[in-house]
């Protein structure tokens, strides 16, 4: 079996098996290929099936001079993973990468906005052009709802249930959700739907998507990453702003106004309440009034 077969095998169980997103399939996919151009350029004429732990050793090592400690522990993840999947469909009976230890890091706690800094970054758009009153139902709806890029770009219209009060939001692995949709953020995609949508033209396959570019098409991960930084200058901000800083933003202002841990993993898509408990870190204060609201020796 070549490399280039075993990669092309293990994407189709991260996407059939697995349920995985294109962009996390992506991400474990360049892990293997940082491997493979190691093996190329120092002509290790190995294959999957042999490759030993000495030689992906060999590989961790070169890699510790060139990246930081939390990309090497990402890509001995990811390697770990492959193997694992090889020794799954019996093609191996050992993983090269069990007796390599990850470096330790420590756990790194999202970046978050204040609630001034999101006024501000909104205050900033220019609702004089069309594309404005768009920008402003986009971050919006970003802060309000906690949605990841992808969920946003890809949101529909027939995934607004405004009466309702909620969105349907399609996430990692197609896994679905419905999410709460505060008055203000409907008002804003029905200002932005019903006066600048309208106007587009706007081809079939993109006739059901929210928010779209001028030419009337989906919009791309890379132009709300835009939309954010160029606000984000605009106000002289001094801090690293993406999307998903809304997100994180969403979640911690939630917990420090009292929201209960286990309603922000099922509003955020998180399979595992482990990867929501990050935002405790982020305010801790929320512990302490925890024991004092409810511990019956308070």
């Amino acid at each position: 079996m070549t490399w280039e077969q075993a990669l092309k095998d293990y994407q189709m169980y991260l996407k059939i098996e697995r349920g995985l997103s294109s962009n996390t399939i992506v991400s474990y996919s360049l892990d293997i290929e940082k491997l493979m151009v190691f093996l190329d350029l120092n002509k290790i004429q190995v294959s999957p099936l042999k490759i030993n732990s000495e030689t992906v050793q060999q590989f961790i090592y070169e890699m510790a001079k060139q990246l930081n400690a939390r990309t090497r522990a990402r890509i001995i993840s990811g390697l770990r993973s492959f193997f694992g999947y090889l020794i799954f469909e019996d093609y191996r009976k050992d993983n090269p990468l069990d007796l390599i230890e990850s470096p330790k890091i420590g756990r790194k706690l999202p970046d978050t906005l204040s609630e001034q800094d999101i006024n501000n970054i909104i205050g900033a758009i220019d609702l004089s052009k069309p594309e404005g009153e768009r920008n402003r139902a986009i971050l919006e709806t970003l802060y309000s709802c906690g949605l990841r890029v992808s969920e946003l770009t890809n949101l529909k219209i027939s995934d607004l249930f405004f009466d309702e009060g909620f969105i349907k939001v399609t996430g990692k692995g197609d896994k679905q959700r419905f999410v709460p949709i505060v008055k203000s953020t409907q008002k804003y995609i029905q200002i932005y739907i019903n006066q600048v949508r309208c106007h587009l033209s706007i081809p079939k396959e993109f006739e059901d998507t929210v928010f779209l570019n001028r030419r009337g098409k989906q919009l791309t991960r890379a132009m709300i990453f835009t939309i954010i930084k160029q606000l984000v200058e605009k106000i002289g901000l001094k801090k690293t702003v993406s999307p998903h800083t809304f997100r994180h933003s969403f979640a911690t202002h939630l917990l420090e106004n009292g929201a209960d841990l286990r309603a922000i993993q099922l509003m955020l898509g998180h399979e595992s309440i482990t990867t929501t408990e990050i935002y405790m870190h982020v305010d801790r204060s929320q512990l302490t009034k925890a024991i004092e609201t409810y511990h019956p020796r308070k």
